[in-house]
Order: structure tokens, then C-alpha cells, then sequence
């Protein structure tokens, strides 16, 4: 019955089956990554290799329904099948330029609609 550490329901009033996580914070390990050069380090990475305390863990913990989940396991992702009409950007003539065929100049030279490459 005596583990390590305070209990949250100690401290505050909590919800029957709270996890063994939020009742007992003081079990947490972290994740065990190894400690990052102290002059790259973050703050938020200062901020999350601290185990969470009794004053900082939920007093409460509501189940939420996994249905959409689980209707999406069995059906999978929705793909859109649908015919794309628009007009491709040129990765080459710069993002604002469209390519089409009337226009020669953006075009590779090796492209000749009336005959054969020339490259």
C-alpha cells in the first residue's frame, strides 16, 4: 500500500479510478534520453525533464469514446479519387510561373512538340 512518493488523492480530492500514473507521479521515470549540452539546452526541455509532481498531475480523469477510431481502423482513410483539372507549378521557372504548351521559352530545349530532341 505504501509506495514511493505522496499520493495525489493525499493532497487533493480525486476522482474514483484515477490511473496509477496520476495517483502516483512520483513513479515516473522519463523517457531516458540523454542530457543535451547545456548551452543548446531549451526551456521547454528544462521544463520537461522534471517529473510532474502530486501539484501537477490531473485530480480527474474522464474515458472519451473511441468509436471514430475505431470506424476509421476498419474503413481507413478517406482518399479523395477525384480528377485534379489545376495547372502544376514549374519547380524550375520560379513558383509563379505556369507551364504550358504554347509556351517554348520555359521549356527544356529537348522539348519539341513537332519532332524529335535536339539535346
Amino acid at each position: 500500500a505504501g509506495g514511493p512518493g505522496p499520493r495525489t488523492s493525499d493532497w487533493y480530492r480525486t476522482s474514483p479510478g484515477l490511473p496509477g500514473r496520476f495517483q502516483r507521479p512520483a513513479c515516473f521515470r522519463g523517457y531516458g534520453k540523454p542530457e543535451p549540452h547545456p548551452r543548446y539546452r531549451t526551456a521547454n526541455q528544462a521544463y520537461g525533464s522534471k517529473a510532474p509532481t502530486v501539484h501537477e498531475v490531473p485530480t480527474s480523469f474522464h474515458v472519451t469514446s473511441h468509436a471514430f477510431s475505431n470506424t476509421l481502423a476498419q474503413c481507413g482513410m478517406y482518399r479523395d479519387n477525384g480528377l485534379n483539372t489545376s495547372l502544376e507549378k514549374s519547380h524550375v521557372t520560379g513558383p509563379d510561373n505556369f507551364i504550358t504548351a504554347y509556351d517554348h521559352l520555359n521549356f527544356h530545349p529537348s522539348y519539341n512538340p513537332s519532332g524529335p530532341s535536339h539535346c
